[in-house]
């Protein structure tokens, strides 16, 4: 039967979730715009006919932001909206100290004495490198060297300050303050200010909080289930509409496919929308701790999808799951772009760290780095529904094929996970950040 395909390409039940996602607001972990984005998201996953819909709530360290600003003396260099905002999780303190830039930011750039220093790095990484530096692991370099403030610069245009948080899972609030400025904020500052003394001052609360994940079931009542996942919440300073109320929107669009064909599953699926994704993989983290491993057949986690029309999985070498999406590909006629190194950011990783096979669902994008997201351009007027519904079909087709009782997924064990994170130079900068989990 292909009716489905039809249906769902011509469904609004995606589209109109991400619209009511995106007029929410502030989604940031533990706030009432979260809590309101976990309601939306478990009542859709109802509506489109999911069994048993609830949000598991629990508790997290929450973050509130401030005022913040980069000061020389008295003068204010650069102070709020798009000039300088605080990262998430960053303390609320100032320290004052020489300006360094650092350009790109890449680990040898710290092997110098920064004691004291207010450094400053890119939010891009160069293509020399073949691996792409997550902002936490350069935060977290400048904390090794000694430097005493963290100034993150977007390498986008637009005078777009980014986001994103920093801290760890055993020390949630980071150790010294950090901001983000826009890319033509950075300009000026390394131009005018290099080798000079600046304040950098972060004002923030970081009252106790609660977050939630939404869960909901379809298919058989089995012991084992393919769980299919994303995460509803989103930094305050947009919409959060790429990331990541396209992935919920997705997933709503899934579910209401497949409950309309729950007699083609041979496997339940579990529908799981994650609260504090954005501070360090919280709600995924508490989930997969509880999990039952050997029960999970397959993890389905869409971040960010719908900006790349191209769907791209990435599925950390586990053999059934790339030929899972080859199969889909073949069968649409259709490109799916597969990768399989390890992909360490987003709640899929909450999994594969523990050998359970999943992939990471996004879009393919030309370039590193997040584009608009993390910034207040994460708008929905940058997406299209026709993306959307294309990549809910595909992505339908590939949870029915892995839910097959003719399909089987192996564990990988965690040395191998480790050996290939070695291999693909993503181990140090792990350790750095403290996200090392062997």
């Amino acid at each position: 039967m292909t009716d489905w395909i039809g249906e769902t390409f011509t469904s609004d039940a995606g589209w109109d979730h991400l619209e009511s996602l995106v007029d929410v607001g502030d989604r940031m972990a533990g706030s009432e715009g979260e809590r309101a984005g976990l309601e939306l998201t478990r009542d859709a996953l109802a509506d489109a006919g999911a069994r048993d819909a609830r949000i598991e709530e629990f508790e997290i360290q929450g973050w509130t932001r401030g005022d913040s600003e980069i000061r020389r003396g008295d003068e204010v260099l650069a102070a709020g909206g798009n000039a300088c905002i605080a990262l998430p999780r960053s303390p609320s303190d100032e320290a004052t100290g020489e300006f360094v830039d650092l350009g790109y930011g890449v680990p040898e750039d710290f092997e110098r004495d920064l004691t004291g220093a207010v450094v400053m790095v890119s939010s891009d990484t160069p293509d020399s490198v073949d691996r792409f530096i997550h902002r936490r692991e350069k935060y977290y370099h400048a904390v090794e060297a000694g430097a005493a403030a963290f100034v993150f610069a977007n390498h986008v245009e637009g005078t777009l300050p980014p986001t994103g948080s920093v801290g760890t899972e055993d020390a949630p609030i980071g150790e010294i303050p950090a901001v983000g400025v826009s890319k033509e904020t950075g300009a000026r500052l390394a131009r005018r200010y290099e080798g000079e003394e600046v304040t950098v001052a972060v004002d923030c609360e970081t009252p106790d909080a609660t977050s939630g994940n939404v869960v909901a079931d379809v298919g058989p009542d089995t012991d084992e289930y393919v769980v299919v996942s994303s995460h509803v919440d989103a930094h305050d300073l947009a919409e959060g509409a790429m990331d990541n109320g396209a992935g919920t929107a997705t997933v709503v669009e899934i579910a209401t496919a497949l409950a309309a064909r729950e007699g083609d599953l041979d496997t339940r699926v579990r529908f799981v929308g994650f609260g504090a994704e954005e501070v360090g993989l919280v709600g995924s983290g508490r989930f997969a701790e509880a999990v039952d491993p050997d029960r999970v057949k397959a993890v389905v986690n869409v971040d960010s999808n719908v900006f790349g029309r191209t769907l791209r999985l990435d599925h950390h070498g586990f053999d059934a799951l790339e030929a899972a999406g080859e199969r889909v590909s073949e069968r649409f006629d259709h490109p799916i772009a597969l990768a399989g190194a390890q992909v360490p950011h987003s709640d899929h990783w909450s999994f594969v760290q523990r050998g359970i096979p999943g992939y990471m669902v996004s879009g393919e994008t030309a370039g590193r780095g997040r584009g608009w997201g993390h910034t207040g351009a994460d708008t929905i007027d940058k997406l299209e529904s026709r993306t959307l519904r294309e990549q809910a079909i595909l992505l339908t087709a590939l949870v029915v094929d892995l839910a097959g009782d003719d399909v089987s997924t192996e564990r990988r064990p965690t040395d191998d996970i480790a050996a290939a994170l070695e291999r693909e130079g993503k181990a140090t900068g792990m350790k750095i950040t403290g996200d090392w989990p062997f």
